[in-house]
């Protein structure tokens, strides 16, 4: 009996600190193009300044000029690839690549074929149709359209820490090179350093 109410007291105890805590919590809606950097970390701020900054530098090259002139001025064809995270974080580059792919189909400089799981997922689906589809609505193997350059890059940093402060330096690379003969015909990087103290 004794421990039945040990128990329940303890159960009531428990209860009301986890209910004083969450209701201490308070959420505030920001905009999402407003920086915010709480923890020092890469952040949506830091993927979004630094998509916009090389996907400029990338559709201002020459490169586009030089396809147009040897291609009858058609737009090249481009698919972006692997962003590999070298970080010392976890940073999902999804968010990062889908910047760059939405300045590209927006922009209308380049035309952007899809890549990756996504393609699979799509040749997946023509597969289907072959079985499932009628004959007039059949979409046919073979047909996509074959890009001309590849995108890929990495995400690297560096810490500098010493007691309550620290230096993180990011540096974002991409390379753009030519699937045909292999050229790379565009370089861009971007860093980032930021100053942390606790």
């Amino acid at each position: 009996m004794r421990f039945n109410k040990l128990l329940t007291v303890t159960a009531l105890a428990a209860s009301g600190m986890m209910i004083a805590s969450c209701s201490s919590r308070q959420v505030t809606r920001v905009s999402t193009d407003q920086t915010i950097d709480i923890s020092g970390s890469w952040n949506n701020s830091d993927s979004r300044m630094v998509a916009d900054e090389l996907t400029k530098n990338i559709l201002n090259a020459g490169w586009i000029g030089t396809h147009q002139e040897e291609h009858q001025g058609k737009k090249p064809v481009v698919i972006v690839g692997f962003v590999q995270n070298k970080s010392h974080e976890h940073i999902d580059a999804e968010t990062f690549v889908k910047d760059i792919e939405s300045s590209f189909v927006q922009t209308q400089r380049v035309r952007l074929v899809q890549g990756g799981k996504k393609r699979e997922e799509l040749r997946a689906e023509k597969a289907d149709q072959q079985t499932n589809a009628s004959n007039s609505t059949i979409k046919k193997f073979g047909l996509e359209n074959g890009a001309d350059f590849i995108l890929q890059g990495s995400i690297n940093s560096i810490v500098d820490a010493h007691k309550r402060q620290k230096v993180v330096y990011y540096q974002v690379n991409l390379e753009l090179t030519n699937i045909q003969t292999n050229e790379i015909v565009w370089i861009g990087e971007k860093k980032i350093a930021k100053y942390v103290k606790n």
